[in-house]
């Protein structure tokens, strides 16, 4: 039977999971991959660590699989989006990679806001701009780091650079083409959208369809990873997209959403639809677009308190081979049961107001215990998901969510989701949503299905109904936490200036 390679490359760690051809799981492999944080606001990893990293990873998957190298194939990566990794004219790393959590541009992109150049490129290519876009990212870099800029051979993004690595082309897919420089029409590059940001003629990949093999593992490649030389390696494509499209969600009527770094809320339409409030992106195929509302505000802020409230039993769980998730589970299930003043909003990286605002209790008595304050970042996460979907309901009217990242495995969070959108919420049986978006892609690319919408479907999961009191109740404190962050709007500016070097 055919195995397909998924690799996933996130912003803290990078994985090889192989399927059959049917959607199995045979084996999977992780590496962290160390983040760099030289100075406020600067969030980048070594681009050679990071394929090193991945290959090990790949090595082990197929080690574990015990299938032979000739078994996979096909593969494809996926990656975190936005962020920049830049090659020089020899096709060499040209400094670190940046990351999407990166805000070193949002003066940039705040001058933008100002002058006119956000709204010009909201109407030619379907978004505004925002701090780790690439757009934000080379301008930057251009007027701080003009020799770097000066020795820019090409632009990619996280998952071209591994691309690179394992076939030695270098290109992009459909829908990290889209991150800056597209006519949102036409979904093709524009001479002249470049201008918009005060960029001259750049170096931009070559735009493949995701499913679309690209290339073919290298010898060197295949020395690393333990991959027959020659196996076909497709496009693959963003890593938000591949998640939806992992868990059944990437299709009309439904918001796929992602909790986890990013609060990630997504539909699919076959109408350019663009607003402020979303990126209207490429879709997998020519004539979709993925209308995506997203902050950097969702399941960070749960792992935050979790590390600073539990740090002592959560490492004695873990040394044991354990996890500390079943007795926060309680605590959170038992705070959920009793009324709360508390109330959390989940900037602690970043928010969908900006680079300024920042997380914060509210609420807080002293008879509050640890989980309290579960319950408050929890249902704060929620919210702002709340925030983004509310938003896309006005465009798109999706009927379903579907739901996934981590903390999504708590029932009772997925119950809370269900009922702070008021809208039936699934959680697919997929453990690895964007890993097996990028083999759904690889399959469709080598002929095992017909695209990779018609591939194996998501495995059968779990559906939470809304309860309506419980609903009830969570619009009416929904409505609090926003009206408690726009008062608090002209506070954090504030908050900033007490110790400016931290956000400089």
């Amino acid at each position: 039977m055919a195995c397909l390679l998924g690799i996933d490359n996130g912003l803290t760690v990078s994985k090889a999971v192989i399927f059959d051809e049917n959607g199995r799981e045979i084996a999977a492999a992780l590496r962290r991959v160390p983040q760099q944080i030289p100075q406020p606001r600067y969030v980048e990893r070594d681009m050679a660590g990071l394929w090193r990293a991945t290959a090990e990873a790949v090595a082990e998957a197929l080690a574990r699989s015990g299938r032979a190298p000739g078994d996979i194939t096909a593969v494809a990566a996926t990656a975190h989006g936005d962020g920049l990794y830049l090659l020089d004219q020899a096709a060499q790393p040209l400094g670190a990679g940046i990351l999407s959590l990166d805000s070193r541009a949002a003066d940039v992109v705040a001058g933008w806001q100002a002058d006119g150049t956000a709204a010009a490129a909201l109407a030619r290519t379907g978004q505004e701009p925002h701090a780790s876009a690439p757009s934000a990212l080379l301008v930057w870099i251009a007027r701080n780091q003009p020799e770097r800029f000066a020795r820019i051979g090409h632009v990619l993004a996280c998952k071209d650079w591994i691309r690179f690595c394992l076939t030695g082309s270098i290109g992009t897919d459909l829908t990290e083409a889209s991150t800056s420089f597209t006519d949102v029409s036409t979904q093709a590059y524009a001479a002249d959208v470049p201008g918009i940001f005060g960029l001259g003629t750049l170096n931009l990949p070559e735009i493949s369809r995701p499913d679309h093999v690209v290339g073919h593992v290298t010898e060197a490649a295949a020395a690393l990873t333990g991959l027959r030389i020659g196996t076909p390696v497709v496009a693959g494509l963003h890593d938000v997209t591949a998640s939806g499209l992992g868990i059944g969600g990437y299709g009309e009527g439904i918001v796929a959403i992602v909790a986890g770094t990013y609060s990630i809320n997504e539909t699919v339409t076959r109408q350019p639809l663009s607003d402020a409030r979303w990126f209207c992106r490429n879709g997998i195929a020519p004539g979709e677009w993925n209308a995506m509302a997203i902050s950097p505000a969702s399941a960070t802020n749960y792992d935050w308190l979790l590390d600073r409230t539990f740090g002592a039993e959560r490492q004695a769980a873990e040394a044991a081979g354990g996890s500390i998730h079943p007795q926060a589970a309680a605590e959170l299930q038992a705070a959920l049961a009793r009324q709360s003043t508390l109330m959390f909003h989940p900037y602690l990286f970043g928010s969908p107001h900006g680079a300024g605002a920042s997380a914060g209790f509210l609420g807080l008595r002293g008879w509050h215990d640890r989980g309290d304050m579960l319950r408050a970042v929890v249902e704060g996460i929620a919210f702002n998901h709340r925030l983004h979907v509310d938003a896309l309901r006005e465009g798109f009217a999706p009927r379903e969510v579907r739901l996934t990242g981590g903390i999504s495995r708590n029932p009772a969070i997925a119950q809370l989701f269900a009922d702070v959108l008021n809208l039936p919420v699934t959680v697919p049986g997929t453990g690895e949503a964007a890993a097996w978006g990028a083999a759904l892609c690889a399959g469709a690319g080598v002929g095992l299905y017909q695209s990779p919408r018609h591939g194996p479907p998501a495995r059968e999961g779990v559906t939470f109904d809304p309860q309506p009191e419980r609903a009830a109740e969570m619009a009416r404190r929904y409505a609090l936490h926003g009206e408690i962050a726009a008062q608090l709007a002209p506070i954090w500016p504030a908050l900033e200036a007490l110790a400016p070097e931290e956000t400089a």
